[in-house]
């Protein structure tokens, strides 16, 4: 599988590195996965007398990874010339056999990425089958699509029509083999999303859902469990016992694979044996036959010693008669000891009562705000933290810093946006993120097919070329049409901005369109004079841009945001928010390292952190306003 890379003229070819386990990196695999589903054509296929959407087939994927380029292209200032904005391109072609590429697939099967449309719980990749993405597959392709600014309108369809994962946990892993970096506090990390915020008893209705989005979502509260009682064997001297909060051996498998970060089955069953050796989970029985076979997969590491329940090995066996419960020592981890008692006839659907169940809180309104002012200033530390800016003074700290996480929180978003609108102010909010999509889009552009032999004797024009001409006219279009709804005399969302800002951008554009010859500026950006612009000119409108931003940022962060976090809708909703907030303790485990995993091999310490899909909170947002809105009463 080698790729072959190509910069500037410069070509390179090199093999996939491969871990122990005999399968590719995992940043590889995702890159490839996420590279191969944008160069299909997603459509329905047909298997069985049924038909199944956005889906695709095994020649399909095979013929595209016989020959598969990746064209990235990164804008930056000349080193000769800071002045002038150049542009690198680089293409990446991957080339593999049929086998080679079925195989590839097959990774992308055991990482839980694709399925099987048909028979969703086989996990062998087939000669002749048809295959959707998973939701987990979807959550790496919204990442890599945003990422590497890829142009994916063909796969608009796919992503609001199936579910997504909105939180997925990565584990940091070892940039000499791969292998995930195992400490008490990424295991402490995996093993709270695992087990939920509560006790995830699936409800009696929960197994005659049909809805694919509510189904999904009550899977990703945690583990789902149940209670088993082993009935007494007088002749054995035992009683009978009645074990709480077991769940299946090969259930916590596919939960980790699905939820997690973990490739494959084996790489799950060392995290759950690490499960048993922390004293998060222990065995209740393996009802097995003698003959039946079984994978047992054993870890070993030290003990801190004294009154640790950390042993100096785990073992899980991974069979389908294996039924395993959580600990004291879990529940404490998992911080369900102040939780009410949980039991299979609890409804894990009543949202409301199962968040509220996570934090100690006050029936007053009064402390609940008090929450609610506690949680945003410590997200906003965070997010402090992670920011280059210098000290500001508290009030200010504390202001910009929510609106950084309100900006940074699709959920948060969608609820502020809907608050300045009702207030006459949405396009200060609609102008910055305007702004911040065409700064990411000027400064990278990618596109992924698959080419045919008749193709490649063309070299006229490469894939990379005509996805970067057709990026600048789309970055054209962008800035005109921000400047002509945002900042032109009468414009339909006119800013409410400084006067010598205005006047700045004003008196460039004058200068830009008379150099370029024909109309003269008439206070809006004609399609035909923006059509001359160059990448120079570009980037001295985005920094113009960059200033009106920032200006538009104070404003909504000193006048917007206190008033905002007050609202009855904000403080409503305030639990599904908390769903993507971690607790104090989480914090370290969970936010974003500094640096990309794998890249830091002298601090290698590991770690473990949230990705969170914007379309897909976003989506569940919509849902959860719509429900509130709907149980709310009507206004006079």
């Amino acid at each position: 599988m080698p790729p072959h890379a190509d910069s500037d003229g410069q070509a390179s070819s090199h093999m996939m590195k491969t871990t122990k386990r005999g399968r590719p990196y995992l940043k590889d695999t995702l890159d490839l996965f996420a590279t191969l589903i944008v160069s299909l054509n997603l459509g329905p296929h047909k298997q069985f007398f049924r038909v199944y959407p956005n889906s695709f087939t095994t020649d399909e994927a095979a013929q595209n990874l016989a020959s598969l380029k990746f064209s990235q292209s990164n804008r930056g200032p000349d080193p000769r010339e800071p002045t002038r904005v150049v542009t690198t391109t680089t293409t990446t072609t991957f080339s593999m056999t049929r086998e080679m590429a079925k195989a590839m697939c097959q990774h992308f099967m055991d990482a839980r990425l694709i399925e099987n449309a048909s028979d969703p719980n086989s996990n062998l990749f087939k000669d002749r089958g048809v295959y959707t993405l998973t939701p987990k597959g979807l959550h790496v392709l919204e990442r890599f699509i945003s990422k590497n600014g890829i142009n994916a309108d063909n796969l608009h369809n796919v992503f609001v029509t199936q579910p997504i994962c909105i939180k997925l946990l990565h584990l940091e892993r070892r940039s000499a083999d791969d292998e995930i970096i195992v400490s008490q506090s990424v295991i402490t990390a995996l093993f709270r999303r695992f087990a939920g915020r509560s006790p995830n008893y699936p409800s009696q209705s929960t197994s005659t859902i049909t809805d694919q989005f509510q189904r999904y979502n009550e899977a990703s509260k945690g583990i789902p469990l149940h209670d088993n009682v082993e009935k007494a064997q007088p002749l054995l001297g035992r009683g009978q016992h009645h074990h709480k909060h077991c769940f299946q051996a090969v259930a916590a498998l596919q939960w980790l694979c699905d939820f997690t970060s973990v490739v494959g089955r084996e790489e799950a069953a060392e995290m759950a044996a690490q499960f048993v050796r922390f004293g998060l989970i222990i065995l209740v029985h393996d009802k097995r036959k003698n003959n039946d076979s079984a994978i047992i997969f054993t870890v070993r590491g030290s003990t801190p010693g004294g009154n640790s329940a950390v042993s100096q090995h785990g073992e899980f066996r991974c069979t389908s008669k294996a039924i395993y419960k959580v600990t004291d020592e879990g529940r404490r981890v998992a911080h369900w000891d102040h939780l009410p008692v949980e039991s299979p006839t609890t409804s894990s659907s009543n949202l409301t009562a199962d968040r509220s169940s996570t934090t100690d809180l006050s029936t007053e309104n009064a402390d609940r705000n008090t929450l609610c002012e506690a949680k945003l200033h410590r997200r906003a530390s965070v997010v402090q933290l992670n920011t280059s800016h210098p000290p500001v003074d508290k009030a200010k700290e504390s202001n910009t810093g929510r609106l950084r996480y309100i900006l940074e929180e699709p959920a948060m978003r969608s609820l502020f946006r809907e608050f300045l609108r009702q207030n006459f102010c949405e396009e200060n909010l609609s102008f910055w993120i305007d702004v911040q999509d065409f700064k990411r889009k000027f400064n990278i552009t990618s596109s992924a097919a698959a080419v045919s032999s008749s193709s490649r004797t063309n070299t006229r024009s490469t894939p990379g070329q005509v996805a970067m001409e057709k990026h600048h006219e789309s970055l054209i279009t962008t800035a005109s049409v921000i400047y002509n709804t945002y900042l032109a005399p009468s414009s339909q969302c006119e800013l409410n901005i400084d006067h010598n800002l205005r006047n700045e951008m004003t008196k460039y554009l004058e200068d830009t369109v008379s150099s370029l010859g024909g109309r003269a500026f008439q206070g809006h950006i004609e399609p035909e004079q923006a059509h001359s612009f160059n990448a120079t000119q570009l980037q001295r409108m985005i920094l113009l841009y960059e200033r009106i931003q920032s200006h538009v940022f104070r404003l909504m962060a000193t006048d917007s945001v206190p008033k905002f976090i007050k609202t009855p809708k904000f403080l409503a909703l305030r639990n599904w928010v908390e769903d993507f907030d971690p607790t104090d303790s989480e914090i370290s485990q969970l936010s974003s390292p500094s640096s990309p995993p794998g890249l830091s091999p002298h601090d290698e310490t590991g770690g473990a952190y949230l990705t969170i899909s914007q379309q897909a909170s976003e989506r569940e947002h919509r849902k959860a306003a719509a429900a509130f809105h709907g149980s709310a009463p009507s206004s006079p």
